[in-house]
């Protein structure tokens, strides 16, 4: 992580409710990270399938805490020992080069937080697009969504206030906060992310929902009433 302290450390916090059926492959992922020295931390919201034993026997440290997105984040972020956090969504993979690319970015930049570029995996080809502009808009904005491994180091996490406790948009809150304090660096990545939402529910009207679900969050809706949307 930035360069001139070797005992700078990057903490991967996962938050995970019931994803039993995809964790395998997601631990298997995550190896490779904790092999070449990352902190992981699972952060478990209550699930009702056996994803903490699948966890725990793969000798991958598993914390609890009360169901929630950003509260599963905040804990994992209050227990990590890493001076720099990455959250990533348990339907999303990191690029191999990950750390290297972090490293580059705050050695070069001297930056405090950024994502990568994120790549949607799927059948219909809309997705790429969607990717992209995805990506675009995150460079314009300098707002960031948890699909794209948002990183941060610690300290300025701890000064943003961290994630706050929201049901829903709680990346794009916390964007926010950090753009104030800096703006992203947008490393190309990619980090992979699932499609299955986009495929199960078709990509335009999820576009749609997500846009003006977006436009209602920016327009003071309560992110709780839009979960229930969401959901």
């Amino acid at each position: 992580m930035p360069r001139g302290d070797k005992k700078k450390q990057l903490s991967i916090i996962v938050p995970m409710l019931d994803e039993a059926a995809s964790l395998p492959a997601l631990l298997e992922h995550l190896r490779q990270f904790r092999e070449s020295g990352c902190e992981i931390l699972l952060v478990d919201g209550g699930s009702s399938d056996n994803s903490v034993a699948l966890g725990q026997s793969a000798g991958f440290p598993v914390l609890r805490s009360s169901r929630g997105r950003a509260r599963q984040m905040n804990a994992g972020a209050q227990a990590a020992t890493g001076e720099v956090l990455l959250f990533l969504h348990a339907d999303t993979r990191l690029p191999e080069a990950a750390v290297t690319q972090m490293d580059q970015a705050f050695s070069d930049r001297q930056g405090i937080w950024g994502r990568f570029d994120v790549r949607i995996e799927g059948q219909p080809a809309m997705l790429r697009v969607v990717a992209f502009f995805m990506n675009l808009r995150s460079r314009i904005t300098g707002i960031c969504t948890g699909d794209q491994a948002i990183f941060v180091l610690r300290n300025n996490f701890d000064r943003a206030g961290g994630f706050p406790d929201q049901s829903l948009m709680e990346d794009i809150a916390l964007s926010a906060r950090l753009r104030r304090l800096n703006s992203p660096m947008c490393l190309t990545g990619p980090a992979v992310t699932s499609g299955r939402r986009w495929e199960m529910h078709g990509v335009g009207r999820t576009i749609l929902l997500m846009w003006r679900l977006r436009f209602a969050y920016w327009c003071g809706v309560s992110p709780e009433i839009l979960a229930k949307d969401y959901r």
